[in-house]
């Protein structure tokens, strides 16, 4: 049984992993100036197989061989994870404000669980839900700017429809993810899910892709799509698939609402937006409901278990 003191450097590789995704709002803001979300979404993870492909050819040559129902998994996982979710996902990114597209998308974690606990039969405790409510009460209220009722009156604009389309897609992701982590490792997992994602997102983007746009296509755009290559796909994805195999999908999805946080951060740094009273309090609940969310003993108890083997010795 894994303790919770052995389980910290898991939640920092989490909480790293998920933070970095926040980067990728602000880097498809960039990209998505030059081309459409589509060809982004292509290029994204076309450089990403390339590392990927020979990673698991190397690492992993006793990699199990997928079965009829295994493909069906991973062609579930390309589709749901990466084509349709990074279509609707840099789509918000180019029209939507990089706050509200952030925070909208942080509310993930009631699917997750809902869906873990339904369909994988996790279980959900108490310092789940806690956690949970915590973590999404800060992302309403950063995502409304605290104006809560102001924004139930106006109701959801067409592109909040593209972003709940992108939580649905998400939260099946992390869920069918779990499944094939069952028999395929992180690895092999994400490499599957990225190589199927990118045929099918490659006829979409040539067709929309023009020469010109190459060509107009400056430093910024180009490392703005390394960096989701790299660091956001490659590093960040084999983190959080590595997570949900430790500690479960529902534990694993609270590290999302850390993604709105860093989005918030750099969206103020690089884009000028507003950094307003409502978004500090709103960060403070989320962290707070990661923290409630995957410690299953308070601090305290720890520290009088270590007191007390001190006093022993």
């Amino acid at each position: 049984m894994v303790t919770q003191q052995r389980l910290w450097p898991v939640y920092l590789m989490l909480a790293f992993a998920t933070s970095t995704w926040g980067s990728a709002f602000v880097a498809g803001r960039f990209a998505t100036e030059t081309f459409d979300p589509v060809t982004v979404s292509f290029l994204r993870f076309f450089f990403a197989a390339l590392i990927l492909i020979p990673m698991m050819m190397i690492l992993e040559k006793d990699r199990p061989k997928p079965s009829k129902t295994d493909w069906l998994l991973l062609i579930s996982l390309g589709l749901t994870g990466i084509a349709i979710y990074n279509i609707a996902f840099f789509t918000a990114a180019k029209y939507a404000p990089i706050v509200k597209s952030s925070l909208f998308i942080a509310s993930n974690p009631v699917l997750i669980i809902l869906l873990s606990g339904l369909f994988l039969k996790e279980t959900i405790t108490k310092r789940n839900v806690t956690g949970l409510v915590l973590a999404l009460t800060g992302a309403v209220i950063i995502i409304t700017n605290g104006q809560i009722l102001a924004t139930l009156r106006n109701g959801l604009e067409p592109i909040d429809l593209v972003l709940l389309f992108a939580v649905i897609c998400w939260a099946l992701y992390s869920v069918l993810g779990k499944v094939a982590l069952k028999k395929f490792s992180a690895l092999t997992s994400t490499t599957y899910a990225v190589t199927i994602g990118t045929l099918m997102l490659m006829p979409f983007a040539v067709y929309e892709t023009s020469w010109s746009q190459v060509e107009a296509a400056d430093w910024v755009v180009w490392s703005s799509i390394f960096h989701m290559s790299i660091i956001v796909t490659v590093i960040s994805f084999l983190m959080y698939y590595q997570g949900i195999k430790i500690i479960g999908a529902a534990k694993a999805s609270l590290f999302i609402n850390l993604m709105p946080v860093s989005a918030v951060i750099l969206a103020v740094i690089f884009l000028d937006e507003p950094l307003l009273l409502a978004h500090i309090i709103g960060a403070m609940f989320v962290f707070t409901g990661v923290t409630v969310g995957t410690r299953t003993k308070p601090l305290w108890i720890h520290q009088q278990k270590r007191k007390a083997r001190k006093t022993a010795s």
